[in-house]
């Protein structure tokens, strides 16, 4: 299948009830896509077959911003719920809600309101925190292995200071094939952090 831009029409379409918030393709497969939604579910479709949802992942309690594959059985979400869920997408049924794919919810960070950015490497999830930290999760562990507070930059003298009210970090992303990530707030102010 040949895709441009530059068609005059889409080759699919999928329609969802309420607002998806992020898609995400299997790294393992062409036809799965996975999507998070503002009703608090993650919806998983063959592409070959988009008339209903292959699986439909339930368990947060709130909008799903962010979806992540681990692997070719494995997805990870982030939600405004304040928490992770690892989901095994065998343990999935392509009727009605999923709810016992969850295998694991990680906790730890803080996230309400904004979306936090998340990332994911070799079983390693990165996500951001409306306490202006980064937190790092494996994905077997329900708490955080470690986690990196951001300072505030000063805006006369450029030097780092505590105050960090008000700012979250906003995006993360693992480099491939290494221990480093980087990551952003929502002043700006990006790091990149190596795991030792």
């Amino acid at each position: 299948m040949t895709i441009s831009i530059l068609q005059k029409s889409s080759i699919g379409t999928i329609g969802n009830p309420a607002n998806v918030c992020c898609v995400q393709f299997s790294p393992s497969s062409t036809n799965l896509l996975a999507f998070g939604s503002s009703d608090y579910n993650v919806y998983c479709y063959d592409l070959r077959h988009t008339k209903i949802p292959w699986c439909t992942l339930a368990g947060h309690g709130k909008a799903v911003s962010y979806v992540k594959f681990l692997d070719s059985e494995t997805l990870v979400s982030a939600s405004t719920d304040n928490t992770l869920k690892l989901w095994d997408l065998n343990k999935a049924s392509s009727t009605g809600l999923s709810s016992g794919a969850c295998s694991l919810t990680f906790g730890g960070h803080t996230n309400i309101k904004n979306f936090i950015g998340l990332s994911a490497l070799d079983g390693y999830i990165a996500c951001g925190s409306e306490t202006n930290e980064v937190y790092c999760y494996y994905r077997s562990l329900p708490m955080p292995i470690t986690s990196h507070k951001f300072g505030c930059v000063d805006p006369v003298s450029g030097n780092e200071i505590a105050d960090s009210i008000g700012q979250f970090v906003s995006s993360v992303c693992w480099q491939r094939k290494s221990n480093m990530v980087v990551a952003a707030n929502s002043s700006g102010n990006m790091k990149v952090l190596q795991m030792v």
